[in-house]
């Protein structure tokens, strides 16, 4: 099920690209306080030290994901897979797509924050070789978010 993907550089901003946000987006204001939801608009995804990637299957675009780099460190944001492509490994190609790009910018950590309830996530980025840390950056600790990293090198 895996076979016709490509996973390539892409612009928040495509309708697709929307469409996906938009269903992120959604899935997790009915999960968490708004205050606890760290997503980043199509607009902020186009930014200065961010690169966003689109995936897809055959002509279908089913999963997205960026890179944002600052100080020396990057932090994956924005990162979804449709449901209906879900368990196909794309996750795992996404993240490692990822991670590429964080490599290729000579970066030495990556860092995420997913939410608590978000299991499937969470399993994924460790079995990425992500780990639990604390908050970073500007994120306070709270009950809602699970703070990871991965050395990179």
């Amino acid at each position: 099920m895996t076979a016709g993907i490509t996973i390539a550089p892409g612009d928040p901003r495509a309708p697709e690209a929307l469409a996906l946000l938009a269903a992120s987006h959604a899935f997790m204001a009915g999960r968490y306080p708004p205050e606890h939801n760290y997503q980043l608009d199509a607009d902020a995804l186009t930014g200065p030290g961010i690169s966003f990637l689109i995936a897809r299957m055959g002509e279908q675009t089913v999963g997205c994901g960026a890179v944002a780099t600052a100080n020396g460190h990057g932090e994956i944001k924005s990162m979804f897979v449709a449901p209906a492509a879900r368990r196909t490994g794309l996750g795992l190609r996404l993240l490692a797509a990822l991670e590429g790009v964080a490599r290729d910018a000579g970066l030495a950590m990556l860092y995420l924050e997913t939410g608590v309830h978000e299991a499937a996530a969470i399993g994924l980025y460790e079995k990425a070789g992500f780990v639990r840390r604390g908050a970073f950056g500007d994120y306070k600790e709270n009950p809602h978010s699970v703070f990871m990293e991965k050395r990179l090198g």
